[in-house]
């Protein structure tokens, strides 16, 4: 299938409502059926203040970033998006191109999209 690799990327502390931000794109992609997500801690980083932030004893809690990442299709990419403007959370992301499917698929499987490349074959 052809769709969207969407990664968003946030401070392990950063909070909506009470959640924490990578949890709640967790939970909310989920209830909206998107068929997968991983959320990944950064090991060290810098972002647009260009300041290093590296796991250690000594670096303050919660400064580091956590990668959340979705294989979409494109519409479910767009979507997702126009829902977290909705709520007005403010979030850098990047969306890519990409190709997905299941080797060796079962009956349990969803079916691959009309006009797929080399997915779920």
């Amino acid at each position: 299938m052809q769709g969207s690799f969407l990664r968003f990327y946030v401070h392990e502390n950063h909070r909506y409502k009470g959640r924490l931000v990578w949890e709640w794109l967790l939970e909310q992609a989920n209830k909206r059926g998107l068929r997968g997500g991983s959320a990944f801690k950064a090991i060290a980083g810098f972002g647009r203040h260009h300041v290093l932030h590296e796991s250690t004893f000594f670096e303050l809690a919660g400064t580091l970033t956590v990668e959340v990442e979705f294989i979409v299709s494109d519409r479910e990419a767009f979507d997702f998006l126009e829902f977290i403007k909705e709520h007005r959370i403010r979030l850098f992301h990047a969306i890519t191109p990409a190709l997905f499917g299941i080797v060796n698929p079962d009956v349990a499987d969803p079916s691959p999209e009309a006009g797929s490349v080399a997915g779920g074959r």
